[in-house]
């Protein structure tokens, strides 16, 4: 069914599509590429959430010459009036005669009615060209849309024997300069950063993303663009003051607490400081409903955490995939364990976990995991 040139054309709008990682959200990326007689006469992708789709960019580009023209988009193109209109609209007003789609959208305002429109024009549609190549620059967008959750991604980095700091705490730092700029650009790639309040009293960090630090992305990126993800900090029992560092970063933070914060306390947060009391599990902010509240408007969040909460995120299979940096150093018998999890009694209660990639970053290794809860 697909030719050569079929797979060539959605290869490249899947290129174009991941151009978007960074500024999409929490919208999808997007790529459209538009090709009349075997030769690309517009191609697109979508830059930022309010703008214009992948397929505008595309058919401005080919002009007239997208009459009679296939167009291949990796995302179903929508039928709905948002900020933007509908782009299957476009593409019909434009006169193509065929649109190869990557990926349904399962976003129930599309979710197959942008298709219906094209085919109710009389235009050709064909669905299913590297679905899977495709669904990967979305899968937290895909998630979100068919589940009602974030996609969860725990970032951990530890030692040769699996440890995080030696046996007095002191940690920086386990990976080298390339893996902490590499941190820098996943943060920016996600919608939110989840943290616990013990993180936050023992490393005072910003868990912001810093440009200056995105290494060879900050030349494709201005810093007006970055993306500073939503900084949440579970506080269950509500002990966080003013006086830190992450709330001297003027981007959103998000205290999420099983109690209320006196209100002296909360009179001294700054404006981009907001605050959600959730349900309780053992003392501590359930999980399960956490990723339900930042599911209305997360595509992805990604764990930043001590053992404890990591574990607990892994322990409670919340968890979609884990970046581990592992470094070449050796930390010693009292070096603080990576993840804080239960005592499996059996080989069947061990989480399924699949090697997607494996690469250096400096002289650490990057190894990205995908769980199968």
């Amino acid at each position: 069914m697909w030719s050569t040139e079929d797979n060539q054309m959605m290869s490249l709008a899947i290129e174009l599509a991941q151009k978007g990682l960074y500024t999409t959200r929490p919208n999808p990326c997007v790529g459209s590429v538009i090709v009349k007689d075997s030769v690309i006469v517009g191609e697109g992708y979508h830059i930022r959430a309010g703008g214009p789709h992948a397929e505008v960019y595309a058919l401005n580009m080919a002009g007239n010459d997208a009459k009679g023209a296939t167009a291949y988009v990796t995302l179903e193109p929508c039928s709905h009036y948002g900020r933007t209109p509908p782009c299957a609209k476009a593409l019909i007003e434009a006169g193509v005669s065929r649109v190869v789609v990557a990926v349904t959208d399962p976003n129930p305002q599309v979710s197959g009615r942008g298709i219906a429109m094209l085919q109710d024009a009389g235009i050709q549609v064909d669905v299913g060209l590297l679905t899977d190549a495709a669904k990967q620059v979305n899968l937290g967008f895909l998630k979100r849309m068919q589940q009602g959750l974030p996609w969860v991604t725990v970032k951990l980095a530890a030692s040769l024997d699996g440890k995080t700091a030696l046996s007095n705490g002191e940690s920086k730092w386990i990976t080298g300069p390339e893996a902490r700029r590499d941190v820098q650009r996943i943060r920016a790639r996600h919608c939110a950063l989840i943290t616990g309040v013990e993180t936050v009293l023992a490393d005072n960090p910003s868990l912001n993303v810093r440009h200056s630090e995105l290494g060879s992305l900050s030349n494709e990126i201005a810093p007006a663009e970055v993306h500073q993800p939503l900084r949440v900090i579970l506080d269950s029992q509500a002990r966080l003051d003013a006086e830190l560092a992450i709330f001297s970063v003027t981007s959103p933070v998000l205290l999420v607490s099983t109690r209320d914060y006196p209100e002296s306390v909360k009179s001294a947060w700054p404006a981009h400081v907001s605050h959600q009391v959730l349900p309780a599990t053992d003392n501590r902010v359930e999980l399960q409903a956490l990723l339900t509240l930042l599911g209305k408007t997360c595509n992805s969040v990604l764990v930043e955490a001590g053992a404890t909460l990591a574990g607990a995120f892994v322990a409670s299979h919340c968890v979609d995939e884990i970046i581990l940096y592992q470094a070449m150093k050796i930390l010693g018998a009292g070096g603080r364990d990576l993840l804080a999890l239960p005592d499996f009694e059996k080989m069947s209660e061990i989480p399924n976990i699949d090697v997607i990639d494996e690469r250096k970053v400096g002289k650490d290794t990057r190894l990205t995991l995908r769980m199968s809860n």
